[in-house]
């Protein structure tokens, strides 16, 4: 398979995918559902009061995390905590999965033929260690330290302190460091954990031959201005961020990103809170570097090329049902499309690429023990990086569906039982030029104290 994709599978087709949900409707009857413990213990209230099934976010849970970890009562401030309380939680889930890539080039007595390659066994994902709360009134801070499960080495996913509630006014808060764009649908959160399934193409695709690292799914470095209305149905994001990908020491050059997110939501009855919004993200990345005897120098980048991402969603509740939908359109700069230097010459049949991603998840909460999920993704390149490349090349269906179920949940502790399947397709990527599909199954023990 081509490294060179952000994808990793034959694709049900859409209407089996519909059936299946809709039986699962049929067979099964949300009461909010389960929390990490740290917030919990802090407030003396139940998980449920912040997540539908942790760690999905309900509206009270959302509005809590805008209003900067606060409920503007007294115990907000650290002053009035318990000096036995410390609010960190730890995340890490044993698991065991399978794993089949198809089509993929392996060494043989006649050269390299085409072959699937399956695994499986025992595993564990990395940690993350979870610190947020107040530093004094309306100065929130979220920290995360993420230790590698392969390597074993430490990094930062999160580091951000945050001004809450400037001039009194919930309209003005002002983040800086390193945090996650404010997105309608979260890697941070996310509900699903396979290797095929545990991240958005929505975030991370690129076509074949693209340079350009930005992936709205990595947490960013920089400063975000956010604000919302008392009851959080209006809300709006703006950030400057560095076009490093939130890697650090300047690696790139000396240019900006800009994202900006507006969402607005509203009652529809019995169908409770409903919500729709908009999101855009533009920016630059260089095409070459200065070099020192070859080597690139790092922060040198030059020919700096544009890019950008536009998307619009909608966010549905039925009942104990919700399906978010989202729909985004990409398209990067010539140059970064077939990794090119600004200063050098394009391939013949060269051009900007251009493609459109479809997001369908929906939730359905049958008990607080029981939770089942479901995603499809489809990627279609509407502009190949070269005219000569076949028109659906590259293109990815996935369907991802999960259930998960919470023996017990308290202020101390979450602990879930997590299995998942995920399918995935590529258009055409093979060496022979076949479709290439992946396959993951996996289960196992999602756990924070």
């Amino acid at each position: 398979m081509p490294s060179r994709f952000c994808v990793r599978g034959k694709q049900p087709r859409p209407i089996h995918i519909l059936a299946a949900l809709l039986m699962l409707l049929l067979i099964l009857s949300s009461t909010p559902g389960y929390a990490i413990p740290a917030f919990a213990r802090k407030y003396g209230l139940p998980c449920s009061a912040c997540h539908e099934a942790w760690p999905k976010l309900n509206s009270f849970g959302q509005n809590f995390k805008d209003q900067g970890y606060q409920l503007n009562n007294d115990r907000d401030s650290p002053i009035w905590m318990n000096p036995s309380y410390w609010p960190v939680a730890m995340r890490i889930t044993p698991h065991w999965h399978y794993e089949s890539l198809g089509r993929q080039l392996v060494d043989s007595g006649d050269g390299q033929v085409e072959q699937t390659v399956k695994t499986s066994g025992f595993d564990l994902t990395g940690i993350d260690i979870l610190t947020a709360g107040t530093l004094a009134k309306n100065v929130s801070f979220l920290l995360v330290p993420s230790i590698d499960a392969g390597s074993g080495t430490i990094g930062f996913e999160s580091a951000n302190v945050r001004l809450d509630n400037i001039k009194g006014s919930p309209w003005l808060n002002f983040k800086f460091g390193k945090y996650e764009l404010d997105t309608p649908l979260t890697e941070k959160r996310i509900m699903t954990l396979s290797n095929n399934g545990g991240f958005y193409q929505l975030w991370h695709y690129a076509p074949s031959g693209d340079i350009n690292d930005f992936t709205v799914g990595e947490n960013q470095l920089g400063v975000e201005m956010m604000g919302h209305s008392l009851d959080d149905h209006t809300r709006y994001a703006a950030s400057l961020i560095s076009s490093t990908n939130g890697n650090l020491g300047l690696p790139g050059g000396r240019s900006y990103d800009g994202y900006l997110h507006l969402s607005q939501a509203f009652m529809a009855g019995k169908l409770g809170l409903q919500r729709v919004g908009v999101y855009g993200v533009t920016g630059l990345r260089p095409t070459y570097f200065l070099t020192q005897d070859g080597v690139p120098i790092p922060g040198t980048g030059r020919g700096n090329k544009s890019f950008y991402r536009l998307g619009a969603y909608g966010n549905l509740y039925i009942g104990k049902f919700d399906l978010t939908g989202v729909y985004q359109h990409a398209s990067d700069n010539v140059f970064l499309a077939n990794a090119t230097p600004a200063n050098g010459e394009l391939p013949e049949g060269a051009q900007g690429a251009t493609w459109n991603i479809g997001t369908f998840e929906g939730h359905y909460v049958y008990s607080p023990k029981h939770f089942i999920l479901g995603r499809y993704e489809l990627v279609r390149n509407s502009r190949q990086p070269l005219s000569s490349l076949p028109s659906d090349f590259g293109n990815v269906d996935v369907f991802t569906a999960g259930y998960r179920f919470y023996p017990f949940i308290n202020s101390r502790a979450g602990f879930a039982w997590h299995i998942e399947f995920s399918t995935l397709n590529m258009v055409k990527t093979a060496d022979s030029g076949a479709d290439q599909r992946s396959n993951s199954f996996f289960t196992g023990f999602d756990f924070a104290f």
